[in-house]
């Protein structure tokens, strides 16, 4: 019977069984009925991405009615708030770039769903959606309905997530027992041993190499036809083309030698091949995978946390030792890191981190929040339902919402290189076999098969991520948390620093306070710190510290107002804390000097003044900083502390004083119109909107849980005169990387020169390859660790 293959999903179908539609053929009405979805919706475009990348969708007949349950879809979200709701599928069957496209239009096919994001190493979908509009088992319907259907067990859905592929551990121990016994087998050939029972039975150990050699050719090896049989299907040739070439190639001419007795063939060069590749293979995703780990459960969030013990005094405590039962006390601005029952009053949520919308969500006592959520309002206590997980907060700080376009500059050109590699190694193998088998017919295969085999980009393409992966590391371990890799680029590109002044390039720790004006009974003192304990300023914090301790009273219409003040009524009494605008003073002029002050009931009292300690090492760090970088401070204060400021400065260093957050943001908007690339430090709250609008935002950490979820790194304070390090280090990743970049060019034209010309065995062309990519990774790790240790030194 006549056979053709299904637009959709690239199956066989039989002539008589065919459905035509649009002038295109399927094999069942699942097919024809995807591609109708697809059309009605104009995402046809889906099938430019590869030819038939679809799946046949399955009946799945109430299968997924239990997703009507809300109790069981609760335990299958990851958040759920209000009418958003966040889930993460495992879907099976992504495999290539048309999948990921259409996975992440999803809200083209189903009104309701907000965004999609794709994982394609996890095969994974994360789905936001409104709640109201559409369901989970709605969702998930849909994804059956396109031949996507997820995989969900409640029983074992965690264990689910940590299933481990070990096919290609399996696929190297069958080459490696196959390689050594054929190369056992093979030394009387190597020696030429001339013994008459070795002679006769020469053929016999031949067949048997043959037959030892067909478990890693057609196992071993079918990773990389199938990749090749996919690339040329989809009409892009990847380097999996080469390779596998190059291996039929060498076993259809060995058995033609046995066959024909020619010789013994190249079944010991074609075993080892294939070892040695699957061993650089299993390199690479081990080291992919060390580089994963190490961020995913080192690099934790530099931000504590405040626990309320049982004699109801209140510790700071490292985000990683909080347990299930622990009452937590979280302030304005401050991040949940756990999920949580809300034990106060009330509450209000900014979920920003989660969904990208900065609403807050009202919650009242008894209710669960999430992790992630910011606090708005007055202090708040909650109980922890279950530990931190690391790993997940730094998935919410690198939410796709927060993302800064960046022009990837290493990655496109490691793009470009890797598109017309596999073209032209293809040209230069044949060539070099046409040259050759007018001369010497095996000289010609050699040279086939060596070309195709050692030049491969797999090291080129590596040198970027290694080298930020490894770099990536090395700064977490300093206290310096980058959001991803992609940001030591931006910071190599730097050329204007702006630094905000209170609470940045001044401590909360150490200030010299004086209080001035009308005497403040023991009980306005409990009101103002009661306030104060809310609030996430720096100033607030020194002067919360400041105060004698005492007994607290609740607080009520606690309100935060971003470059003014606090507000609160307190008991029988309104407080207002903040600036001399704010609280109702018209301070004179030639009164200069960082202040807060106090109203209670419109009454005016005094001011708390604060001789600011800067951060040590701050002169020598911005005196470094001066011969390679434009600096500017920004301060909402007044100019109070300007000649205090300019004797510790460099000359010529721009002090802007009186500056509110929205012109801190306009003024870093102006420097990157006139063509800066501009950094900005500050402390994540008068500055969040201009640590998002910079080229790199900084948000410094006083083991206080506050940071914009916009910002790009965050230093931990006691780091704060290492910066100059950071900046000089992400400069020298990016030398390794050229270095690297030039290195493998280097190992493929010396390797294609010697292969081109006859000089390279195929066997040694099988262990260079792997070689390669060794040696490159092992020199931008060592060259990465040498820039680190030796600008270390120095600083």
């Amino acid at each position: 019977m006549d056979t053709q293959n299904c637009f959709h999903c690239g199956l066989d179908i039989v002539k008589e069984a065919e459905i035509i539609f649009d002038e295109k053929t399927f094999c069942c009405n699942g097919c024809k009925t995807v591609y109708e979805i697809f059309s009605f919706n104009d995402l046809t475009s889906y099938y430019d991405f590869a030819k038939s990348p679809g799946a046949t969708p399955q009946e799945n007949k109430g299968k997924y009615d239990f997703l009507d349950n809300e109790n069981i879809v609760s335990k299958l979200l990851e958040f759920q708030e209000a009418t958003t709701a966040i889930v993460s599928l495992s879907i099976p069957h992504i495999h290539c770039s048309s999948c990921i496209w259409i996975l992440e239009n999803l809200q083209r096919l189903q009104k309701g769903i907000n965004t999609s994001q794709v994982n394609f190493p996890e095969k994974k979908v994360r789905i936001t959606y409104n709640s109201e509009e559409v369901s989970l088992s709605e969702i998930v319907n849909l994804l059956n309905s396109i031949g996507y259907e997820p995989y969900i067990s409640l029983e074992n859905y965690e264990t689910q997530k940590q299933n481990i592929d070990r096919s290609l551990t399996y696929k190297l121990g069958v080459a490696f027992f196959c390689f050594g016994n054929i190369m056992l087998l093979s030394f009387p050939e190597y020696f030429e041993v001339k013994e008459f029972w070795l002679d006769n039975y020469k053929p016999f150990f031949r067949w048997l190499i043959f037959a030892l050699a067909l478990p890693s050719f057609f196992y071993s090896a079918s990773g990389y036809y199938v990749s090749a049989y996919k690339s040329m299907k989809s009409g892009m040739l990847n380097i999996d083309i080469p390779i596998a070439l190059g291996i039929i190639v060498m076993f259809i001419r060995s058995l033609v030698d046995i066959v024909f007795d020619y010789g013994p063939g190249f079944f010991d060069s074609l075993t080892s091949l294939i070892f040695f590749m699957l061993l650089g293979k299993m390199f690479q995703i081990k080291t992919y995978s060390f580089l994963s780990f190490e961020r995913d459960f080192k690099s934790y969030f530099p931000v504590a946390v405040t626990r309320i013990n049982t004699d109801f005094s209140e510790e700071s405590i490292a985000i990683y030792d909080v347990q299930k039962g622990d009452r937590l006390l979280i302030r304005n601005q401050e991040l949940i890191p756990v999920d949580g029952i809300l034990i106060s009053e009330k509450a209000a949520v900014d979920y920003s981190f989660v969904t990208g919308e900065a609403i807050p969500i009202n919650k009242n006592s008894g209710d669960k929040i999430f992790a992630g959520g910011k606090q708005i309002g007055k202090v708040i206590e909650m109980e922890v339902l279950f530990s931190v997980s690391q790993s997940y907060l730094t998935q919410l700080w690198s939410n796709d919402v927060f993302q800064k376009n960046v022009e990837q500059k290493h990655k496109s050109i490691t793009d470009s290189i890797s598109r017309y590699f596999t073209p032209i190694l293809l040209l230069i193998a044949f060539v070099g076999f046409g040259y050759w088998i007018f001369i010497d017919a095996n000289t010609a295969f050699n040279v086939f098969t060596a070309v195709l085999i050692v030049a491969c980009p797999c090291a080129l393409a590596l040198t970027a991520p290694f080298t930020l992966g490894n770099v990536l590391r090395i700064v977490g371990k300093q206290k310096f948390y980058l959001k991803n890799a992609l940001v030591i680029e931006q910071l190599a590109k730097v050329d204007t620093l702006v630094f905000d002044k209170t609470g940045t390039i001044t401590t909360n720790k150490k200030s010299n306070i004086s209080y001035e004006g009308k005497a403040l009974s023991e009980g306005n003192l409990i009101r103002i710190k009661s306030v104060l304990r809310g609030s996430n300023h720096p100033l607030s914090r020194m002067l919360y510290d400041f105060l004698p301790n005492g007994s607290t009273v609740n607080i009520n219409e606690f309100e935060e107002i971003t470059g003014k003040g606090i507000q609160a009524k307190v008991v029988d009494s309104f407080i207002k804390i903040g600036s001399a605008a704010f609280t109702g003073k018209t301070e004179e002029k030639t009164v200069l000097q960082t202040s807060v002050h106090i109203q209670i009931n419109n009454e005016y009292y005094g001011k708390y003044v604060f001789k600011n300690q800067y951060r040590e090492g701050l002169e020598k760090l911005f005196k470094s900083l001066k011969n390679n970088y434009q600096i500017k401070v920004l301060s909402g204060d007044n100019a109070g502390e300007k000649a205090a400021l300019e004797q510790l400065l460099p000359k010529g260093t721009e002090l802007i004083f009186n500056q509110k957050p929205e012109q801190k943001l306009e003024f870093i908007k102006q420097l990157q119109d006139s063509g800066k690339n501009v950094m900005m430090v500050g402390d994540g709250l008068n500055d969040a909107g201009a640590l998002a609008q910079s080229n790199v935002g900084i948000s410094i950490s006083e083991n206080v849980n506050v940071f914009s979820p916009a910002c790009d790194a965050i230093l931990e304070a006691s780091q704060f005169q290492k910066l100059n390090y950071f900046l000089k280090l992400s400069k020298k990743a990016m030398l390794v990387i050229k270095m690297s970049f030039g290195l493998s060019l280097l190992y493929n034209v010396v390797g294609l020169t010697f292969a081109i010309t006859g000089n390279l065995e195929p066997l040694v062309a099988a262990i260079i390859m792997p070689l390669s990519t060794i040696t490159i990774v092992s020199f931008v790790t060592v060259m990465s660790n040498y820039y680190a240790r030796k600008l270390g030194a120095r600083s």
